[in-house]
């Protein structure tokens, strides 16, 4: 049999329906993959590949995914298994229950089988701060994959997973997708049900997919979107089939660049790249259209309050009573609480608790968060200016190559910096798409460029066809670009 494990979603399916191999076999090929790639990368915390054996075994492969396995970030709840947010306050919990994104899966006929390494409680930009291992980038694993959802990416870019799901509070999808050649949508906010996702910070938080082409990541949406009635700010919308729009070419089509997103101090093998990447869409019949986003330079500061308020807030809950850790032997009620969040709490993770406390106290409210959340609808406000003039805007995913591993781990502003092209998209609730667009040669490694495709909010299918005809006509098939 061949190593099935190279195939997208779509070829998988078209495998399955022809007779050429069963979804069992696909998913031994995935264990065989898994057992010999992932020693060297560390994308995977767990697998259930005996659960995951008797799905296949009974898979009805005429449904939407029926018979394909999907990877899934370790925030998100899939019952009976492990959900520990790469946290050791969670290290010992299992969900009782599924999120409605792993219904709706289970639903089409897809096989989620395991859980994938991130940054602790989704906070970083480079997966070095799970509290259980380090992940590594395939393309070069003496760096990292991006982050948070970096053991999502690096198991699609090493055929360790066919289609993995993450989460993107401001560029966990993207970052990672960029730094490891995949393909990762952020949906508009509201878009895809947040119920059973582990929050961060929650008017910012999204799940998305991640895959090997957009055609993939577009049949997956199909699955996700939709209203929730336990999730109370995902939108009740008419059904959209979310892969209307492929196949299309870019004559017309609007595409806005943003000139506050190409600045002194990124790579510049990287903007090189993208620069290269959109004069190809040029070339294709694209109108190209300069934009500004005035407000871009305050993104990071507004991010880093907001998202350290709500982060405040929701992770108030692991206090060792209920669940989570515990420390042995406390003195008295303020020792438990102390001790068992110093314990189980790592340092980044600790750090932002620590600054979003501090912006929502009294006295600061005002002065900090107040005045953030007014600097975000200015940002949004930006974009939707922006959106009057062109179709989508393109630009870098990444300022950064994928950097080595410790790099910038005593340095929090310039791991921060890294997200600083994908937050604005988080703030402002549109949506956004990572696409490979070349690679830079670097000490004999071939190391991913990402270019990303952002559109108003609820404009998915039109997004992802913008990017499906890029994909299709600029020569590079990192479908089939393997890792060495």
């Amino acid at each position: 049999m061949n190593d099935l494990s190279t195939l997208t979603v779509h070829e998988l399916q078209a495998g399955f329906r022809r007779g050429d191999f069963t979804p069992l076999e696909a998913l031994e090929s995935l264990e065989n993959a898994i057992s010999s790639r992932d020693p060297q990368i560390g994308a995977y915390l767990s697998r259930d590949f005996e659960t995951a054996r008797a799905a296949a075994a009974s898979a009805d492969i005429l449904l939407p995914l029926g018979g394909v396995p999907i990877a899934i970030k370790d925030a998100i709840n899939v019952q009976g298994e492990p959900c520990r947010c790469a946290s050791k306050m969670l290290e010992n919990f299992i969900s009782p229950y599924d999120a409605t994104v792993i219904s709706k899966l289970r639903a089409a006929g897809a096989i989620p089988f395991g859980r994938l390494n991130m940054d602790e409680f989704a906070m970083g930009s480079s997966t070095e701060n799970s509290a259980f291992q380090k992940t590594r980038n395939p393309w070069d694993t003496g760096r990292i994959p991006g982050g948070s959802s970096g053991g999502s990416a690096a198991s699609v870019a090493s055929r360790t997973a066919f289609a993995s799901l993450g989460s993107d509070t401001g560029g966990s999808i993207r970052q990672p997708a960029a730094l490891c050649g995949v393909v990762g949508l952020k949906p508009s906010y509201g878009r895809v049900s947040r119920y059973g996702l582990v929050a961060f910070a929650s008017s910012l938080d999204q799940i998305g997919p991640l895959a090997r082409t957009t055609r993939d990541c577009a049949s997956l949406m199909n699955i996700l979107a939709g209203k929730d009635s336990r999730d109370s700010t995902s939108l009740d919308l008419p059904a959209e089939d979310f892969t209307a729009a492929l196949g299309r070419d870019l004559r017309g089509v609007k595409l806005g660049i943003p000139k506050e997103y190409f600045v002194d101090g990124m790579d510049t093998r990287v903007r090189s790249r993208v620069e290269a990447a959109i004069a190809h869409c040029e070339s294709q019949g694209a109108e190209l259209i300069e934009v500004s986003l005035p407000h871009t330079a305050y993104a990071v500061g507004v991010y880093y309050i907001i998202a350290t308020a709500e982060a405040s807030a929701n992770l108030a809950r692991f206090d060792g009573v209920r669940y989570g850790h515990r420390a042995d032997h406390p003195r008295d009620l303020l020792d438990h609480y102390m001790r068992s969040r110093e314990e189980g709490f790592g340092s980044e993770v600790k750090r932002r608790i620590i600054l979003g406390t501090y912006v929502l106290s009294s006295g600061y409210y005002d002065a900090y968060y107040l005045r953030a959340q007014k600097v975000r609808t200015l940002i949004r406000r930006d974009f939707e200016q922006a959106f009057e003039k062109v179709d989508a805007l393109v630009c870098p995913t990444s300022p950064d190559l994928a950097f080595r591993i410790g790099e910038r781990t005593d340095d929090p502003l310039r791991m921060y910096l890294a997200d600083i092209f994908t937050i604005a998209t988080n703030l402002a609730g549109i949506c956004g798409l990572s696409v490979p667009c070349g690679f830079v040669e670097e000490n004999g490694r071939s190391l991913p460029v990402g270019m990303q495709f952002l559109g108003r909010a609820l404009d998915e299918t039109r997004l992802l066809g913008i990017a499906d005809a890029y994909e299709r006509s600029c020569g590079l098939d990192f479908a089939r670009a393997l890792p060495k």
